[in-house]
């Protein structure tokens, strides 16, 4: 295994782990998983690849309602899905997962 891989399955099973492997948004469990960066990887250093940066969401349903956040350069949102706001579901914030980042570089 790559070590890209190595680092993106530690840090995926580390934010399962942290969200009890549900989804933080709609609570659903036994579904298939996603670990989105809140802010985009491409934003961050060392790609963002810490738990500070991710929440755990189901996959396809919740997901794609973050994800219009990215995809519209930030421009439009489903409610109670901006970036603050899913920080704040997992207790963190842009600074602590920016200081984070840093330590990956």
């Amino acid at each position: 295994m790559k070590k890209k891989q190595i680092i993106r399955n530690k840090f995926r099973e580390a934010v399962f782990q942290r969200d009890g492997h549900r989804c933080k948004k709609c609570g659903t469990k036994d579904v298939k998983l996603d670990a989105h960066h809140i802010t985009d990887r491409n934003d961050m250093p060392g790609g963002g690849y810490v738990p500070e940066n991710c929440i755990t969401l189901c996959d396809p349903s919740c997901h794609m309602l973050a994800e219009k956040f990215h995809i519209s350069g930030g421009q439009e949102w489903e409610e109670g899905m901006h970036p603050s706001d899913l920080y704040k579901m997992i207790g963190s914030s842009h600074e602590k997962a920016l200081a984070a980042s840093e330590k990956l570089k």
